[in-house]
């Protein structure tokens, strides 16, 4: 059983946090003159292109809570701006969650 536990403890390393930022993402000034039914998936397009622009990623991972607060009030009116945290790891992937307030 010692063995197994020292196996379970190294596999549980959390990832190296190389750096870690916390944006708020004006959303409104882009997705305001696009067709009403398609605001969301650019808002969403415009998160991408920001943390592209910012954090130089090689991956971009967005989290579950953030597409939900976009999507949240429908595809037609999502929020104008976003508070976002973003951690960046070792290999480059970025992740993108909601900031606490």
């Amino acid at each position: 059983m010692a063995l197994e536990e020292e196996e379970v403890s190294k596999e549980e390393v959390p990832e190296e946090i190389v750096e870690e930022r916390i944006y708020v993402i004006p959303l409104a000034k882009k997705f305001i003159y696009t067709p009403r039914q398609k605001r969301a998936a650019k808002a969403i397009r415009i998160l991408r292109q920001f943390i592209e622009r910012h954090m130089k990623p090689e991956k971009i991972i967005i989290d579950s809570e953030v597409n939900e607060k976009i999507w949240e009030r429908g595809i037609q009116s999502p929020p104008r701006k976003i508070r976002v945290r973003v951690v960046k790891d070792r290999e480059g992937t970025v992740k993108v969650f909601l900031a606490e307030r």
